[in-house]
């Protein structure tokens, strides 16, 4: 888990840093320890932070980047590496502490790109996972990860179809490496009405007509990003 830990490159406090071409904005989940969560979506434009005394840049288009400029509740921050004001310095950085939840034994933040756990700091110059920096328009889902059987728990990702009157929502949870299952008992919320998938990960939520906006749960697992659909 504590290589699980240091890919989790960390927060800060940061004021703009120019950059030469226009910066990647992302879509990005914070999902805390009881279960709440901050989606925004944000830029990640190159930034500074302060660690132990110094002053570090955190490259554009990179994870950390976009999670400081968010703002998600006071960030605590350790180095591992030799952060500088070269942002190529930064790959160390490590997050120990969101919002009060702070990193317990094998247990703590982690985020995912897409569906799969990074493979590199979240400050890393070479991106999350080796191969360039965010695009626009990805999704980063920072969570505490909770260790079991070498891995952190699943995370849900939510599609919705529809049909007349009716909100059909399909569940499925992703590990570290992107692979996924169906879901059953997540609890999925639209529209003030909500219902828990069967077996096959779906539930099926009757609705009258109109757009909604629909978000899937399950204790032990974390949430999904929020999706829209309309019901005819």
């Amino acid at each position: 888990m504590r290589r699980a830990l240091l890919i989790a490159g960390v927060m800060a406090v940061g004021a703009g840093w120019p950059t030469q071409a226009a910066p990647a904005k992302v879509h990005q989940l914070v999902v805390f320890r009881d279960g709440s969560a901050q989606a925004k979506t944000v830029s990640a434009r190159a930034t500074r932070v302060s660690v132990g005394g110094r002053r570090c840049t955190v490259g554009d288009g990179t994870p950390l980047a976009a999670l400081v400029r968010s703002k998600p509740g006071r960030l605590e921050l350790h180095d591992f590496g030799n952060c500088s004001r070269r942002a190529s310095d930064g790959a160390g950085l490590f997050v120990r502490s969101i919002g009060g939840d702070a990193n317990r034994g094998q247990n703590g933040w982690v985020y995912k790109v897409g569906r799969r756990a990074a493979t590199a700091g979240a400050a890393d110059p070479g991106g999350p996972f080796g191969r360039g920096r965010l695009r626009a328009g990805q999704r980063v889902t920072w969570f505490y990860c909770r260790m079991r059987d070498g891995g952190c728990q699943r995370a849900l990702e939510l599609k919705l179809t529809t049909l007349p009157g009716t909100l059909i929502a399909t569940v499925r949870g992703y590990d570290d490496q992107g692979k996924g299952v169906a879901v059953e008992g997540a609890a999925v919320a639209a529209g003030g009405a909500s219902a828990q998938t069967d077996a096959t990960g779906v539930a099926r939520l009757t609705l009258p007509a109109g757009r909604y906006t629909a978000v899937a749960s399950k204790a032990g697992l974390v949430r999904s990003f929020a999706e829209r659909a309309e019901v005819p």
